[in-house]
């Protein structure tokens, strides 16, 4: 079983920046495809980012593109996210998760088969 622990979350003002951390546990990690998916209160979860297994590939919601960066260290078993230019609307709580089978980017929550506890975001207006 891999357990996912992310951190980062915090209360930021509109316009600032966070970085948000996942640190797998396992020696698989780097054969794992990673995402990160966002619930606000009232909605569904919805996909933020996803990175291939090397890093060499990622993928954004069109909501976050040119905002946030999602990258990956192997040799620590984690994976980023680095959120800028933050809006009231970003204001979720975030998850990380892990493709176990698949090294390729992947959009779909169902296809993740592991998920963190989340970390809370807040952006003030």
């Amino acid at each position: 079983q891999v357990q996912l622990v992310e951190s980062g979350g915090g209360l930021v003002q509109a316009g600032g920046s966070l970085r948000l951390s996942c640190v797998a546990s396992g020696r698989a990690f780097s054969t794992y495809a990673m995402g990160w998916f966002r619930q606000a209160p009232g909605k569904e979860r919805e996909f933020v980012a996803s990175i291939d297994w090397s890093g060499a590939s990622t993928y954004y919601a069109d909501f976050v593109k040119g905002r946030f960066t999602i990258s990956r260290d192997n040799t620590k078993n984690t994976v980023y996210l680095q959120m800028s230019s933050l809006k009231p609307e970003d204001t979720a709580v975030y998850y990380c998760a892990a493709d176990r089978t698949s090294r390729n980017v992947q959009v779909l929550a169902v296809r993740y088969d592991y998920w963190g506890q989340g970390t809370q975001v807040t952006v003030s207006a």
